[in-house]
């Protein structure tokens, strides 16, 4: 392990990973004239924000935008940290929100394994928080960036803030697992997104006094950009791409199906699957049509591009497999979609912002509350469970309009203002 620096001065958070009394302490964020002094004698005086990459890099940004945006608001100095990963599909996200990232992880793979991506990762934002010494970072969701973040602030002797915490799907087969709860363990303070989420934790033995439930920051993201979109507003011109416009533009009458998938579990077999399942509903459902935008690892069209051209030219004329699409243009997607079928967990939280019927591509989901809300249902990648769960939803509207949220489970569309309010609590 790196050595450590064991400074002590300054500390946003209540107590320390490796201090006794990390229970007890001052309230987070103090900006007093001592915790000036000390950060000044430190040349910090930063907040660190080690934030972006990651596999969904669509909500990767934009459920971590309003947290930038806010803590500068309060009069924080907040750094942004882009770790390297799918920079060009980040750039239109950056741009939207209005961030440039203030410090990018140089990445140089050499292959796709995890492990190796998590060790360049380490040793990248090792170094950046070494020479950074910022006052806390604050690390966002489950994947490998997440997780390499707070290990990095660990060694380095930094206090860790994890937005999206307590999540559990309890499949220790899916790596996000596992950075999730290794994530909270080095974590000093936690931000769940629901209640159960911090029931977790406190079974977990962390202490009650660490966590706050404050909802999550996605519904925050895609209830914002909706109202950027709407038509009084026009400051954001069409969010779709030209080629999904005219699709949709020639299938006017019909309803629209968004179809993702990504996870590395699903790969092979599994997003073939998906794929089938999509030819024969489309094949029951003559007034389906299905835009799926594929992500880019080569390992998802290769599974994916074959079944669909192997589909009647009917069939396949109803089906747009398009580049990935931006933030903006996913939320018009969901909002101008039946339902979607998916197995990102952000997409879950999305639509239930937008009173969109889930269909979940897993075996489990850290979101159960959605499940559990009657806004999604479990179906696997199994062909048959897929088929009947989407044709249930197509014929019958009771099932359908039972599916339709009133109110997220993933909280009120304020999580930024409350994890700010938090940070930024006077001593």
């Amino acid at each position: 392990s790196p050595a450590r620096t064991g400074h002590t001065g300054g500390r946003p958070f209540a107590g320390h990973a490796r201090r006794p009394d990390r229970d007890q302490g001052p309230a987070p964020c103090h900006r007093g004239p001592a915790r000036r002094r000390r950060q000044r004698a430190r040349g910090a005086g930063r907040l660190g924000l080690a934030l972006g990459g990651g596999n969904e890099v669509a909500g990767s940004v934009a459920e971590r935008a309003g947290d930038l945006l806010l803590l500068r608001q309060r009069g924080l100095p907040v750094a942004w940290v882009h770790t390297g990963q799918h920079r060009e599909m980040a750039e239109s996200l950056y741009q939207f929100f209005g961030i440039a990232p203030e410090h990018e992880i140089a990445l140089e793979r050499r292959n796709g394994s995890l492990a190796h991506l998590n060790g360049l990762l380490l040793e990248g934002l090792s170094a950046l928080y070494e020479q950074l010494r910022p006052a806390a970072v604050l690390v966002h969701g489950d994947t490998t960036s997440t997780l390499a973040s707070a290990q990095a602030a660990f060694y380095n002797d930094v206090p860790i803030g994890h937005v999206e915490a307590g999540l559990r799907s309890y499949d220790r087969r899916m790596p996000e697992e596992i950075n999730r709860v290794v994530t909270d363990a080095l974590a000093d303070r936690l931000y769940t997104p629901e209640r159960s989420a911090a029931d977790n934790l406190l079974r977990e033995g962390i202490a009650d006094a660490r966590i706050s439930v404050v909802g999550n920051t996605v519904i925050d993201a895609a209830r914002w950009t909706q109202q950027q979109q709407e038509p009084s507003t026009t400051s954001v011109p069409s969010a779709l791409p030209a080629g999904v416009e005219a699709f949709l533009g020639g299938h006017a009458s019909q309803r629209l199906l968004l179809v993702t998938a990504h996870r590395r579990e699903n790969w092979g077999e599994p997003i073939r699957n998906i794929a089938m399942a999509i030819g024969q509903l489309l094949a029951a459902h003559p007034d389906l049509v299905v835009v799926w935008p594929l992500h880019p690892n080569p390992a998802v069209s290769e599974a994916v591009e074959p079944v669909i051209a192997a589909l009647p030219d009917a069939m396949r004329a109803r089906v747009c497999l398009t580049a990935p699409v931006d933030y903006p243009a996913l939320i018009t997607l969901l909002e101008r979609c039946y339902f979607t079928l998916t197995d990102s967990g952000g997409i879950q939280e999305e639509a239930s912002a937008l009173a969109r019927p889930v269909l979940i591509a897993r075996d489990s989901t850290e979101r159960q509350e959605l499940v559990e809300a009657g806004g999604a249902v479990l179906v696997g990648t199994d062909i048959t469970r897929m088929v009947t769960a989407a044709s249930e939803l197509l014929r019958d509207v009771a099932v359908y309009r039972a599916m339709q949220l009133e109110l997220s489970p993933f909280g009120d569309g304020n999580a930024a203002r409350h994890i700010a309010d938090r940070l930024c609590a006077a001593d």
